[in-house]
């Protein structure tokens, strides 16, 4: 009984996106209204921040019952001990809960874009080299302000069946034991179409019942 309640409880709760930049922010502002979720996405959630600051972060949201979902890079882990320790400490402490999701991936967000693409776990040093592989289907991308905020590159990536080839593939990868790039946004995709299949069920039943009347 416990659990029913809890579940209903996180089926209420807001779901906030927390992230570390420009690409992250503007990705899931324009995926939101692409695809139809919802979830906050503030600008003041995206900034060049620490995984010490995104833990301070997670914490606000769960002192306001929300669920948070922190996207992360996580190349900085390969040269940086110190770092390493800090992700895999964050990725501890909210292993358990419902409530928390880390999104990691390495070298960076644009391996979860290339996903869209092409089937690869390949070695990638960083961002700019998946970014340069990434410009064969997305010739135009940057990482800059003038090109993230139109959102048609998001809704190529959401076209065709791509979105669900990348969640797949990101899968997969995530279940296997060394991968040299990997990519956990599918985790926060999969709640996002979770609880939009929620919402536009209970909307359907609205409709259905009022048509009764």
């Amino acid at each position: 009984m416990g659990r029913v309640i809890k579940e209903r409880e996180l089926k209420k709760s807001r779901i906030t996106v927390i992230g570390e930049g420009l690409t992250e922010r503007w990705y899931f502002e324009h995926l939101r209204t692409v695809m139809g979720y919802r979830y906050d996405c503030k600008p003041r959630f995206f900034s060049h921040q620490s995984y010490d600051e995104m833990r301070k972060l997670i914490e606000w949201v769960l002192q306001n019952d929300g669920i948070a979902v922190c996207v992360c890079d996580a190349d900085i882990t390969r040269t940086n001990v110190v770092e390493n320790q800090r992700l895999e400490e964050m990725k501890k402490k909210y292993a358990e809960k419902e409530n928390v999701i880390i999104c990691d991936s390495m070298p960076s967000i644009e391996f979860w874009f290339l996903l869209h693409y092409l089937e690869t776990s390949r070695h990638f040093r960083d961002s700019a080299e998946v970014a340069s592989v990434l410009r064969r289907w997305l010739p135009a991308f940057q990482k800059n302000g003038t090109f993230l905020e139109k959102p048609q590159w998001v809704s190529n990536l959401c076209a065709d069946g791509k979105m669900e080839l990348a969640q797949s593939r990101a899968e997969i990868l995530s279940q296997k034991a060394q991968n040299e790039s990997y990519s956990n946004i599918y985790k926060a995709i999969k709640l996002f179409t979770e609880r939009k299949k929620g919402s536009d069920t209970k909307f359907i039943n609205n409709n259905t019942n009022s048509s009764l009347l």
